[in-house]
């Protein structure tokens, strides 16, 4: 190597130190900037949490005396859940179970109904194919509260108010989750498998049970969260539709039970155990959430793996 080349080896060598200490410092600033804006998300998001279970171990005098967000004086949460469990002969839990029943039959019927519009959708070429996927966007668009009260005169009608059925019929309807469902079912499912299976002599209602449905499983469990969801914390539907107190979700009767002590004066004295419902009405949708997640991550595995 001449000493020409020695000196243009060592003049490109330090040209590209430089250039790639300053991309590494960019790359590290960046970095940064991104972990402190993840935590600033998970704080916006688990404040609230810590705070609707810090404020549920207090009793009403330390819940306005102490900070929100650190214990009081007194771990009273064992006497909150008593109260809660006890006032009004234990409605509580019949709030709970009518929450149950409600959230899981709306979702399990939301999900079927948008996984085989999905489907649908995605796989088939029929008529008025993009008429009706264009009304379904523009259903995802119409806030629920415009659509109560023509809910609430149909149902009125039909005699099904103050019924289980005027919050769960309405609630099986996810202009969204079809959506969700044909946007994953047109990747998700190879139309070659289809044809193969259609080849084989399968009728159409089993490849989809037997095809469809398996390849599906992250975007049912996606459809079915959001549908629980939507219908665990429902309030303003449950509200116009139910009048029998037996018949309340836990949304509608906690909002009673505080309603009914402030009217009668006593308003200070349910505090924590509304409060302390709230925690415990949370706490079926974090057991849900961890609980499904798994096929969440099976589902990103096996594409990853398919790719």
């Amino acid at each position: 190597m001449t000493a020409l080349d020695s000196r243009a080896t060592a003049t490109a060598g330090a040209s590209v130190e430089p250039r790639s200490k300053r991309a590494f410092a960019r790359d590290k600033q960046r970095s940064l900037l991104l972990t402190v804006l993840l935590w600033l998300c998970v704080l916006y998001f688990v404040l609230p949490l810590w705070w609707l279970f810090v404020s549920s171990t207090k009793d009403n005098s330390s819940l306005f005396a102490t900070f929100g967000l650190w214990f009081g004086g007194d771990f009273s949460l064992w006497e909150n859940l008593q109260t809660l469990f006890t006032v009004r002969d234990g409605i509580f839990l019949r709030w709970m179970v009518n929450t149950l029943v409600y959230s899981v039959s709306a979702a399990l019927g939301a999900t079927l109904l948008a996984t085989m519009a999905g489907y649908a959708f995605a796989k088939y070429d029929f008529p008025g194919k993009k008429l009706l996927f264009s009304a379904t966007l523009g259903a995802v668009m119409i806030p629920l509260t415009a659509l109560a009260l023509p809910t609430y005169l149909l149902f009125s009608q039909a005699g099904l108010t103050d019924t289980p059925w005027a919050v769960i019929i309405p609630s099986l309807v996810s202009p969204f989750g079809v959506y969700l469902m044909r946007v994953y079912a047109a990747d998700a499912i190879d139309d070659s498998l289809l044809e193969a299976a259609r080849v084989d002599g399968a009728g159409e209602f089993r490849i989809f049970r037997q095809v469809g449905l398996r390849l599906l499983g992250p975007g049912l469990v996606t459809v079915f969260l959001f549908s629980l969801v939507a219908t665990w914390n429902n309030y303003f539907l449950p509200l116009i539709m139910l009048n029998s107190s037996d018949l309340y979700p836990i949304t509608v009767g906690l909002a009673q039970l505080q309603s009914a002590a402030s009217a009668g004066g006593g308003s200070q004295a349910l505090f924590s155990t509304v409060i302390t419902g709230s925690f415990v009405s949370i706490l079926p949708l974090v057991v849900a959430f961890l609980f499904l997640q798994r096929y969440w991550q099976s589902g990103l595995a096996s594409g990853g793996v398919k790719g």
